[in-house]
């Protein structure tokens, strides 16, 4: 399952995600009511995922036969707080489709 491209650009939009509630609340917010500063170490970890999913949108597009329409709506959705999780489920049943599609056959 893991070396299907779906189940991990599913994975990957969860994960940026959550990195980004974790930057705004733990990052900043905890930065401002104590002395523990974690902006850097979950801003860096928010970057790198973020890189990955802008790069594996542009790759996962024609596997499931986006448009420039969805393909715009994913990359927008990537930098709005909470948007992946919206544009996951949205999307979910495409993806467990392409997913299952992607799939060996069980004998």
């Amino acid at each position: 399952m893991i070396a299907n491209p779906v189940f991990r650009y599913r994975m990957l939009t969860l994960a940026e995600g959550w990195s980004f509630v974790l930057l705004l609340v733990f990052g900043s917010l905890l930065s401002r009511v104590s002395s523990i500063d974690l902006v850097e170490q979950l801003g860096m970890l928010h970057g790198v995922l973020f890189v990955l999913l802008v790069v594996a949108t542009l790759f996962i597009r024609r596997r499931l036969a986006w448009g420039f329409g969805t393909t715009l709506l994913a990359l927008v959705c990537a930098v709005v707080p909470l948007a992946p999780f919206v544009f996951h489920r949205y999307k979910r049943e495409q993806f467990r489709a392409a997913e299952q599609a992607a799939a060996p056959a069980e004998a």
